[in-house]
C-alpha cells in the first residue's frame, strides 16, 4: 500500500483527492489529513480513512477536533508547527493542496523528507520557486504538477531530450468575463467573478480564473517545473478547458493532453504515477463538444497577465511580490473592499513600490511577502469598492 498524506484535505483538491483514495481503499494507507478550521469535514474524512492523524491549522480548534474524533483511532493535533510535522511523518506521496503561503513552510517540509510532492499548492513556485526546487534536488524528492495545464504539458514533454521542445502552450478557459467589455467588468460582483464556466474551484482562484492572474501565475509555476526559458512559454485561450495543454516540438509536431475538466484527472495522474488508475471522471465525448475554439488573451481587459510575464522575466523577488498582492487584492474584493479591475491596480502599484533583493531562503521570501502584503494593504484602503 502506498503511504499517503493530504495537507488542505477539506478544500476542492483535497476533496477530489479524498474521493478517489476512498474509492481504492486497497491501494492506499493514509497517514495525515490537515485543514486549516473546518473541524466536522476533516474528522469525518479521517475517520472514513483511517488516517493516522488529523490536524487543524487553528490551535483554537484543538479541543473540537478531539470531541469529533472521539472514539476513532486518529490522533489530534493543532498548529502550524503540527501542519508542518503532518507533512513529514514519511508518506511516499504527499498533497499539498494548502492554498496560499500558509502551504510554504508544508511544502518544504514535504520536500526534506525525499518524497513524492504532488503540487497544487502555487505559491510554493510562484513566490518560492528557487528555494522549492532547490530543496527538491538536494532532498532527492519529486514534484508533480496537479493543476491540470502543468498535469498536461508533464504528460508530453519529452525530459530526456528539452532541446527539443520549441515551446510550452498554456491554455487559459479566459473565465466568465471574456467577452464582457472594460465599462461592464467595473461593475463585476464577487458572486459573478467566482461562478467559473468550466470548473468547479474556491473562491479565490475562481477569480484568479476571472482576471486571468492565474494564467500568469501558471507562467511563473512552468518556469520552474520544465527546463524552458520564459520567452517559450505561451497562454491561449480555450473556452471548451478540453485541450488542457501543449508542447511545440522543433518539427513542428505538437503533443495536446485532453480531457473532460474535472481535476480528479490530474489528481489519479500524480496518485499512481509512473502507472494510472481508473477514475470515476467521464470519458471525453468529442462528437458531442462538435468544436474547439482558441483565440488570444486581451492584454487590455486582463492586465494581470502581463504583470505576471513582467514578473517572471524579471525574477528575483518580484513573482513572491505579485502573488502577495494580488492574495490581499483578491480577498479584499470578495469581502466587496474594493471593485474588480482594482485588483490588477493594486498588484501593479505594490510591484512599482517595493522592489527587495532576491530572497534565497524561505524565510527571506516570508519576508518579502509580508511586506508586499502590508504596501497592498495600504493601497486597499485608499479605495472605495
Amino acid at each position: 500500500m502506498k503511504r499517503v498524506s493530504i495537507l488542505g484535505a477539506t478544500g476542492s483538491i483535497g476533496t477530489s483527492t479524498l474521493d478517489l483514495i476512498v474509492r481504492a481503499p486497497d491501494q492506499f494507507e493514509v497517514l495525515a489529513l490537515t485543514a486549516n478550521r473546518d473541524v466536522k469535514k476533516l474528522a469525518e474524512a479521517a475517520i472514513r480513512t483511517r488516517a493516522r492523524r488529523a490536524v487543524v491549522a487553528d490551535p483554537e480548534c484543538l479541543d473540537a477536533l478531539r470531541d469529533a474524533l472521539a472514539g476513532s483511532d486518529t490522533e489530534a493535533a493543532a498548529g502550524p508547527d503540527a501542519v508542518a510535522e503532518a507533512a513529514a511523518m514519511g508518506a511516499e506521496w504527499i498533497m499539498a493542496a494548502i492554498v496560499g503561503t500558509a502551504g510554504l513552510r508544508p511544502v518544504m517540509a514535504a520536500l526534506q523528507t525525499g518524497a513524492t510532492v504532488a503540487l497544487a499548492n502555487k505559491e510554493a513556485l510562484v513566490s518560492a520557486g528557487a528555494v522549492a526546487t532547490a530543496a527538491a534536488r538536494a532532498h532527492g524528492a519529486t514534484l508533480l504538477p496537479v493543476d491540470s495545464e502543468h498535469n498536461a504539458v508533464f504528460q508530453c514533454f519529452d525530459f530526456a531530450a528539452p532541446e527539443r521542445v520549441r515551446r510550452i502552450v498554456l491554455t487559459a478557459s479566459g473565465g466568465p468575463f471574456r467577452e464582457t467589455s472594460l465599462e461592464a467588468m467595473r461593475g463585476i460582483t464577487p458572486a459573478q467573478a467566482v461562478a467559473h464556466p468550466n470548473w468547479s474551484m474556491g473562491a479565490k482562484i475562481s477569480v484568479d480564473s476571472a482576471t486571468m492572474m492565474n494564467k500568469g501565475l501558471e507562467l511563473i509555476e512552468a518556469f520552474h517545473l520544465f527546463p524552458v526559458s520564459a520567452e517559450q512559454l505561451d497562454v491561449i485561450v480555450h473556452r471548451q478547458s478540453v485541450v488542457h495543454s501543449m508542447v511545440e516540438y522543433v518539427d513542428g509536431s505538437v503533443l495536446a493532453q485532453m480531457g473532460t475538466p474535472d481535476m480528479r484527472t490530474p489528481i489519479a495522474y500524480t496518485l499512481a504515477w509512473p502507472d494510472r488508475m481508473a477514475t470515476p471522471c467521464p470519458p471525453l465525448d468529442l462528437a458531442a463538444i462538435g468544436r474547439l475554439d482558441f483565440e488570444p488573451a486581451d492584454p487590455v481587459r486582463f492586465p494581470a497577465l502581463a504583470l505576471a510575464r513582467a514578473a517572471l522575466q524579471a525574477g528575483g523577488a518580484r513573482p513572491a511580490i505579485l502573488n502577495a498582492a494580488n492574495e490581499v487584492a483578491v480577498a479584499a474584493f470578495l469581502a466587496s473592499k474594493i471593485r474588480f479591475l482594482e485588483i490588477a491596480a493594486i498588484v501593479a502599484d505594490t510591484l512599482e513600490r517595493y522592489d527587495p533583493e532576491a530572497p534565497a531562503t524561505l524565510d527571506a521570501v516570508l519576508a518579502v511577502d509580508g511586506e508586499a502584503r502590508r504596501l497592498a494593504g495600504e493601497r486597499v484602503k485608499d479605495c472605495v469598492a
